[in-house]
């Protein structure tokens, strides 16, 4: 239908030219009229398909081109996503064992409050009337130098796990008062009280509060009594050592749940 439309626009405009030579009562041979309506006609329609077919052949691979590439790449970004995924649930024991180490035993002194997607646990309790709240956060790994020796006691400690330390934030408050606010850093078994401060929840935010000195430079009987103090509220080893195992599962964890986003996001 096309080409029937371009030989009829091309008759169209060859017909003008057959007349005007006709005029001026000198009679042109059939056979030549013939013979160049045909060329021109032929001429004009290899003229327009020639001119279509370079349109085509410039412009359309450089747009399958442009969308190819876009579409190779996204599909490469979300092959390499699916095997990270799949490496990560074979090899993590974290994500194997997720069930078993969530579980909470009776005698734990806490409410814990975990939202998926967020690098901090919230444990809260009371106790005497105060309030008890322990900022939990991603626990990071252990590095520095080690002899021979000390290394092979860390080994055996961890069971040959990379050794982690998990940093807390623990506040005491009573009723609508200041609160205290202990820096603390969980270890296997050990907990180190890295600050101490008083903060004062009703004071100006453009005032800066007296920190008070560094925790290691108090007199070491008053060290030994804040330990105390905290272990009595139940920030105690065995607390920290249980949410030391939960955070490197939670890492895991958030980890798996992030590459799966970022694939969703892909895909999308």
């Amino acid at each position: 239908m096309a080409l029937t439309n371009t030989l009829r626009r091309a008759a169209s405009r060859v017909a003008p030219l057959a007349a005007r030579a006709f005029q001026g009562g000198a009679p042109i041979c059939n056979k030549f009229h013939t013979s160049s309506s045909s060329s021109a006609l032929f001429a004009a329609v290899n003229c327009r398909i020639s001119l279509s077919g370079t349109f085509f052949k410039c412009s359309s691979p450089s747009a399958l081109r442009h969308f190819s590439a876009r579409s190779s790449s996204d599909q490469n970004l979300i092959k390499v996503l699916e095997d990270e995924i799949r490496f990560a649930e074979e090899s993590d024991e974290n994500l194997k064992n997720s069930d078993a180490v969530e579980q909470i035993t009776d005698n734990f002194p806490f409410k814990l409050e975990d939202n998926p997607g967020q690098q901090t646990v919230t444990l809260k309790r009371e106790y005497q009337g105060e309030q008890i709240i322990v900022e939990v956060h991603m626990p990071s790994a252990v590095t520095g130098e080690y002899d021979d020796e000390d290394r092979e006691d860390r080994d055996d400690d961890n069971n040959g796990a990379e050794p982690h330390q998990l940093p807390l934030v623990v506040r005491i408050s009573k009723k609508d008062g200041p609160c205290l606010e202990f820096g603390c850093t969980a270890g296997s078994d050990e907990i180190l009280i890295d600050s101490l401060s008083v903060k004062d929840p009703n004071s100006p935010e453009d005032q800066i509060a007296y920190e008070g000195p560094d925790f290691s430079d108090l007199d070491e009987n008053l060290q030994k009594a804040f330990k105390k103090y905290l272990e009595i509220r139940g920030v105690k080893p065995s607390t920290t050592n249980y949410m030391l195992e939960y955070m490197v599962n939670k890492d895991s964890r958030e980890y798996h749940l992030w590459l799966k986003n970022l694939k969703k996001f892909v895909e999308a």
